[in-house]
């Protein structure tokens, strides 16, 4: 798969904030992806004492949802931990695991935030821009905004709002009576639609498939690497 670049990842946090003010410009909040065929899961584990990031990708055909191709690549951790600026440490890992993929998927999931993140830049924007894919950022928790509990059955949502009161995302119930997630634009789609699909990608799990099949398989190359350590 076709990766792209637009900036060097060897930068300072202050140096990282202004590519995020770039990315924020560049973002396409908006867009009607067809049907898809294929959706892709993205996610990261760390490995602290080694300093070292292992990035899964999974492509799983839509909608049975029958995993295709799975990605993984490890990348030293060079950039230090920042709040909001979490791509500089998980993306070059994610996007090396991208280009491994033979298939290429029709939208992306990212375990993380995409507009909802104090400069609508997360992890979801960046790579849907270095990948000019609908990307679809969804998290277990709450970056920024303020919101209502939605109710308590499977595909409840309540609007996660900005301190001027503009949508930035959407609090999502994926299965009754268990946490929401935090669902937002990445690029190239529309947030409603993003919700559905967030839906449509559940088995019954508090997240999206792509995503859990991607956290499974970045933790299990994380094991297997202290193992062989």
């Amino acid at each position: 798969m076709n990766v792209g670049q637009f900036h060097s990842w060897t930068v300072t946090p202050r140096e990282a904030v202004r590519i995020q003010e770039q990315i924020r410009a560049l973002v396409i909040p908006r867009g009607r992806t067809p049907r898809p065929k294929l959706v892709a899961g993205a996610d990261a584990a760390f490995d602290l004492h080694a300093r070292q990031v292992y990035a899964a990708v999974v492509v799983l055909a839509y909608p049975d949802l029958e995993v295709v191709e799975t990605a993984v690549s490890r990348h030293r951790l060079s950039f230090p931990y920042v709040p909001g600026l979490l791509s500089f440490r998980e993306a070059p890992a994610l996007l090396r695991a991208f280009s491994k993929l033979r298939h290429e998927p029709d939208v992306v999931f990212i375990d993380g935030h995409g507009l909802s993140h104090p400069r609508a830049a997360g992890l979801a924007c960046h790579i849907g821009l270095c990948l000019e894919k609908p990307t679809i950022g969804c998290a277990k928790s709450r970056l920024i905004g303020g919101y209502r509990e939605p109710g308590p059955k499977r595909g409840a949502t309540s609007p996660l709002l900005s301190r001027d009161k503009k949508v930035i995302g959407s609090v999502l119930r994926t299965c009754d009576n268990v946490r929401p997630v935090f669902v937002s634009v990445g690029h190239r789609i529309g947030l409603a639609q993003a919700v559905r699909l967030t839906l449509a990608c559940g088995k019954g799990y508090r997240v999206p498939e792509p995503t859990r099949q991607a956290d499974i398989l970045a933790e299990r190359a994380k094991r297997e690497a202290a193992g062989s350590g």
